[in-house]
């Protein structure tokens, strides 16, 4: 469902750990709202980072979840290298644009709605997140909810551009145009209940799941995990969760995709339709089309994220504590 998800819960305890190393090596302390700025920045840049490194492999998943054509990493690859070879090498980040636009603002909302309804759910501290293990998941749920109702046009408009040739949608301006000219504004949100469904078990999955691993491996270990123990429990967490949600994403990505027929009706109207045609035409394994993909990109994704947000956060505030001295 987007990866944002497991992202910011990890930037969540890196933040801690930060403060606490901040006080141990620096007399001069940053304030909170300083703390947040630079942590909202860094994580928006990595996320950028992270989304243009994948963006080919993120194609080519779009275009095998929005058709009928069997999956394989053997056919996965010829898509790109055709499209290089007919469109150019940078047709392998068309739509990439679209993701720019969406992920800064996704990961900065999701960021600050999860420390938000941890505090209305009372979560916001280790101790009441182990006692309330419940009441973490359903935070975990409705912050992704919230950063995907408030950024759903623009993955909309991604998923477009992926799957369409570059004189269909030269850029995102136009796919917004187009849609909302030719379709209607409210197609702007077709597919968001799937998204919702799916961003549910996701985003809830992927935060209950982090947090459980990183209290059994302080438990077991007496210490709390860091750096690259983080990104393999983060990486598990996530794989955990795109399983779980992955068959609401073909169908998001189906419904975000489909063309209209000539009396402006589409092929299947609904979730329920759409759902039940990847059944008839492909079988169960249709629901589970590029999930692998999903398992090659979704670690190189951790990994660049996390070192991005490393290099960015320090630079950030070096800058700002050199700013503060002077």
């Amino acid at each position: 469902m987007g990866g944002g998800a497991i992202a910011v819960g990890e930037r969540g305890s890196f933040l801690q750990e930060d403060r606490t190393s901040h006080t141990r090596q620096t007399p001069r302390q940053m304030n909170g709202g300083l703390l947040l700025v630079t942590s909202l920045a860094a994580g928006a840049t990595a996320g950028a980072v992270a989304k243009t490194v994948i963006a080919p492999l993120d194609r080519a998943k779009i275009r095998f979840q929005t058709s009928d054509i069997p999956y394989s990493t053997r056919a996965a690859v010829q898509f790109l290298v055709t499209s290089a070879r007919t469109e150019g090498v940078m047709a392998l980040w068309r739509g990439n644009s679209a993701t720019m636009a969406r992920i800064v603002p996704y990961a900065a909302i999701q960021f600050a709605a999860h420390e938000q309804w941890k505090k209305v759910f009372g979560v916001d501290s280790p101790q009441a997140a182990k006692e309330h293990p419940i009441r973490f998941l359903i935070v975990g749920s409705l912050a992704g909810v919230t950063s995907q109702s408030a950024t759903y046009p623009l993955d909309l408009a991604r998923a477009r551009m992926a799957v369409s040739p570059k004189s269909e949608y030269g850029s995102l301006r136009v796919v917004f145009i187009k849609v909302a000219r030719d379709e209607g504004i409210r197609t702007l949100y077709r597919g968001y209940p799937a998204t919702i469904l799916g961003v549910i078990p996701y985003a809830g999955v992927s935060f209950f799941t982090y947090d459980l691993l990183k209290r059994w491996y302080t438990e077991y270990f007496g210490s709390p995990a860091v750096g690259l123990t983080n990104i393999l429990l983060g990486g598990c967490a996530g794989a955990l969760a795109q399983t779980a949600s992955y068959p609401l994403d073909i169908v998001r990505r189906r419904m975000q995709t489909a063309r209209r027929n000539a009396d402006s009706s589409y092929p299947c109207p609904n979730m329920a339709q759409t759902l039940a045609h990847i059944y008839r035409v492909e079988g169960w394994r249709g629901f589970f089309k590029g999930l692998s993909m999903n398992w090659v990109k979704g670690p190189i994704a951790v990994g660049v994220s996390f070192a991005t947000y490393d290099f960015t956060r320090t630079l950030l505030r070096n800058f700002t504590f050199n700013v503060n001295s002077s």
